[in-house]
């Protein structure tokens, strides 16, 4: 199971804010270099993370970007889903479509106890849980 560039990105750009939320306005450029995200594609996952109420945009010469909501407020699976990438009782390991009891592939038994885990570790993990200094962002 892997998460898509742009969901990891989010998560790595949230949690390096949550970090620095005490501090001023952190700027695109300061972000995309301390993260190695490219500049473009940094400014777009901001445009949508602004759209869902996470992050604050303050535009002029001394702008930048804030955390809208306290840290512990941001859970990981909210940002998944603003990116379509949150894991769906239903998604099939081996993506074959939809995966059920009724329509079983070969892995849904097993797949069913660590799909639930991640579910859980995702909806309950904030920001607040995953940034702070000795973490690798």
């Amino acid at each position: 199971m892997n998460l898509s560039n742009t969901s990891q990105y989010a998560i790595r750009i949230l949690a390096y804010m949550a970090d620095k939320q005490d501090s001023t306005l952190i700027n695109a450029t300061m972000l995309a270099d301390a993260l190695i995200i490219p500049y473009k594609f940094l400014t777009k996952i901001m445009t949508e993370l602004v759209k869902a109420n996470l992050v604050v945009s303050i535009r002029g010469r001394d702008g930048g970007y804030q955390l809208k909501k306290v840290a512990s407020e941001i859970k990981v699976d909210d940002i998944l889903y603003i990116f379509n990438d949150n894991i769906s009782d239903k998604q099939c390991l081996l993506g074959i479509g939809v995966c059920n009891k009724l329509c079983k592939c070969s892995m849904h038994d097993q797949w069913m106890k660590p799909k639930l885990q991640l579910q859980k570790m995702f909806q309950e993990s904030s920001l607040a849980d995953i940034a702070g200094e000795g973490s690798k962002i």
